[in-house]
């Protein structure tokens, strides 16, 4: 064999391999981009659960006392956020939280402030839970070869949730 062929030889080899090592990582990063867009749909469901069980706990408590101060602000706010979509619930959720923290405390059941307390905790659990996989699946969306090769598909970026969990009065 001539020096040349040794040399072609060697070229189509080397080429070959890195054709299987960008195989085998553009595979392992697909795969890992899929696994974190289920984690971020099973993380959304979660949060769109617990926002909906605080706001079914907001309107027990104003239907507990419908005279008390705030009561009716506590079912607008409730009624706002129940029907808001996931994408636009973060302004009615802000409102929700303010309608609870100016509603009258006192007078509520004892039992229900602390179902509301269980579901403000839930929904900051799972607020978190959700912002943590959009945060992984951005981060491995934004390097070069899952930008260059694509493959991330048409799936849409995972967008962050951000609410006021808890307001106090000033």
């Amino acid at each position: 064999m001539s020096a040349a062929s040794w040399i072609v030889t060697i070229v189509v080899v080397l080429a070959v391999i890195g054709s299987i090592w960008l195989a085998v990582l553009s595979t392992t990063r697909a795969s890992r981009l899929h696994r974190l867009h289920i984690r971020g749909d099973l993380a959304r469901g979660a949060l769109r659960a617990a926002l909906d069980r605080r706001v079914d706990v907001v309107r027990a408590i104003a239907r507990a006392d419908p005279d008390a101060h705030g009561a009716q602000a506590l079912l607008d706010a409730a009624d706002a956020a129940a029907a808001a979509d996931l994408a636009s619930r973060e302004a009615p959720e802000n409102l929700l939280s303010t309608a609870i923290a100016y509603a009258d405390a006192d007078r509520r059941p004892s039992e229900l402030t602390a179902d509301l307390t269980d579901a403000q905790i839930r929904v900051g659990m799972a607020r978190r839970f959700y912002n943590d996989a959009v945060r992984d699946t951005r981060n491995l969306r934004g390097r070069r070869m899952v930008r260059w090769l694509h493959l991330a598909g048409h799936a849409p970026m995972p967008a962050y949730f951000e609410i006021t969990e808890r307001v106090t009065r000033g």
